[in-house]
């Protein structure tokens, strides 16, 4: 199985979710939003195309990461590719975050005609998602671009069918960002 990515895996990452985290950017995404800080990751046809196996390879020889994040683009126009991976992701005992410009709601009902949806979904831990809406970005929302996103336990969402919304990082302290592993100033 192949996947489509925008650049190679970014190592050691602490803007792309909490801990220090290896970013996968996949390539292809459908969202189109204005100000989009990744407007190269928009063509379906960019980007290299690899091997899921190699992508597994090089996570495996990633060290101290606490976690894998899925960007792009959007990861969720390539849910079969995404799903291997994140099942790889978590027999390491990393988590997984993955940021989206659908809703959970638009995945719930995608997810009827694409099973592979819903089972990548039950391998993350955090999503991101909304599309990023420039009016709307601030400085002041861990880990997202703009005030719509939301920060969702999947787990959780998953088994009461509703969205439940991570609240510990809901405000963040100008220049400041806690996390319970690590301080950043």
């Amino acid at each position: 199985m192949k996947i489509r990515l925008a650049a190679e895996l970014q190592p050691d990452s602490i803007v792309d979710g909490a801990g220090i985290r290896t970013v996968i950017w996949t390539q292809g995404c459908p969202h189109h939003c204005k100000g989009c800080h990744n407007p190269s990751t928009h063509d379906f046809q960019s980007g290299m195309l690899v091997d899921v196996e190699e992508v597994k390879k090089q996570i495996q020889q990633i060290r101290y990461q606490d976690g894998i994040t899925f960007s792009g683009g959007d990861p969720l126009c390539q849910p079969e590719a995404c799903l291997e991976i994140a099942k790889y992701v978590k027999e390491l005992n990393m988590d997984v975050w993955c940021y989206t410009g659908y809703t959970f709601e638009q995945l719930m009902i995608m997810a009827h005609k694409n099973n592979s949806i819903l089972e990548f979904l039950k391998y993350v831990d955090v999503l991101i998602d909304g599309k990023f809406i420039l009016e709307e970005k601030s400085l002041d929302v861990a880990f997202r671009g703009s005030k719509n996103q939301r920060m969702i336990d999947v787990s959780k969402s998953l088994k009461t069918n509703q969205v439940k919304v991570i609240k510990k990082y809901e405000k963040k302290e100008q220049n400041t960002l806690v996390h319970e592993k690590y301080l950043f100033i």
